[in-house]
């Protein structure tokens, strides 16, 4: 097992919310060991909560003051209110995690105003994986544990979109109809890292927009996937106004996304290692507490810069090549940003091995880039 980065409080409530396969329990379970576990899968346990929230109570030993751990608590949304009542009553301590929070956003639902901190989990990041990380693996079978240990790793991946996408939706009955949320899942494959059109998808899928707007808000509430929505402030010139689209995982983009002779693998493994960098910095972010918030940029006539970070630090911008010999149309994007944006730093990444500049761009490797990320330095 590998060691997590993630530091949650020590005194209080949390939230610890991120997709199905991502370690959530397995972490908890070693660092929470003489909690109380309390696991929403089990079938028994759901339908007793379901039945009757209030028998929560029963199941915390009295004088315990150490942690109950609720997994998967948004099976039982009104369970928030007992967990409420008892933080009141008994001064109790709960972690609550969750891989979708589409029953948590319902009306009426308890999020505990504050009684309760939120925390993230991810993939595994190349931070927690040290001497273990392979780019090599991160682009083909992505960062979800198990992949590190199952021995067939193509067909873990194939179980989780089958078992956990489609199975978890079919019992959440989000989509009516499987088949066709089926079918939108590689379609939206296709918009890995793009522009998104949702008009274009909904042709694709042979369905009303509609419904693609709602498939996408539901792998936006599971987790599976998020848009990046486009920097805009105190823009000089007009830009592209419509979100990007990521599947939360390399491993998962590529096991949705098809393969066939006309697919050209260049263009999968690219988009592929823009997706791995996007997981990277989203995660490092959140744990390391930088204060970033994560945006694209592209103008009206086509320039783009694929990541911009923006907060208290200042301005980040990020162009990713699967490149190992950058030339100088690479970096018209990073060129033209800065000219709107002057303070800001630019980095163009790629998989050569020299550090280079190119004016005010600084060129870095992979390996470098994601080493001065995780220390600070850029």
């Amino acid at each position: 097992m590998y060691t997590r980065i993630i530091q949650p409080p020590k005194d209080k409530s949390f939230f610890l919310f991120g997709p199905r396969g991502t370690g959530k329990t397995t972490w908890l379970k070693n660092n929470f060991p003489k909690a109380v576990y309390l696991d929403l899968l089990e079938a028994e346990l759901y339908n007793d909560f379901l039945a009757n929230p209030q028998r929560l109570e029963n199941f915390i030993p009295n004088g315990f003051n150490g942690w109950i751990i609720l997994d998967e608590v948004q099976r039982v949304p009104l369970l928030l209110n007992e967990v409420h009542r008892l933080i009141e009553k008994r001064k109790l301590k709960f972690i609550l995690t969750g891989s979708s929070a589409r029953k948590l956003k319902q009306k009426d639902v308890n999020l505990l105003a504050g009684r309760a901190l939120t925390y993230h989990l991810y993939p595994l990041t190349s931070l927690e994986l040290k001497a273990d990380f392979s780019l090599e693996h991160a682009l083909q079978y992505g960062q979800l544990p198990a992949t590190f240990s199952e021995i067939d790793k193509k067909r873990y991946l194939e179980s989780y979109v089958s078992t956990y996408l489609r199975e978890e939706i079919q019992q959440e009955g989000l989509a009516r109809n499987l088949s066709t949320f089926s079918r939108f899942l590689e379609t939206a494959s296709f918009s890995q890292g793009q522009v998104l059109n949702m008009s274009e998808v909904a042709r694709e899928c042979t369905c009303h927009r509609k419904v693609v707007e709602n498939y996408f808000s539901i792998l936006r509430d599971m987790m599976i996937g998020d848009y990046l929505f486009v920097f805009s402030k105190k823009a000089k010139r007009r830009l592209i106004l419509h979100p990007k689209f990521y599947f939360f995982d390399a491993g998962i983009y590529r096991t949705l996304r098809p393969a066939g002779p006309l697919d050209l693998p260049s263009e999968i493994e690219g988009i592929a290692l823009e997706t791995f960098v996007y997981q990277e910095i989203k995660a490092l972010n959140d744990y390391l507490g930088l204060g970033y918030s994560l945006f694209y940029w592209r103008s009206a006539n086509q320039f783009e810069v694929d990541f911009v970070l923006y907060g208290k630090k200042g301005i980040i911008a990020l162009e990713v090549k699967r490149t190992k010999k950058p030339s100088s149309k690479d970096f018209k994007g990073l060129e033209m940003f800065l000219r709107d944006y002057p303070s800001s730093k630019a980095y163009f990444i790629y998989l050569g091995e020299r550090a280079m500049s190119e004016g005010k761009i600084s060129i870095l490797p992979l390996k470098e880039f994601l080493k001065q990320f995780s220390q600070e330095k850029i």
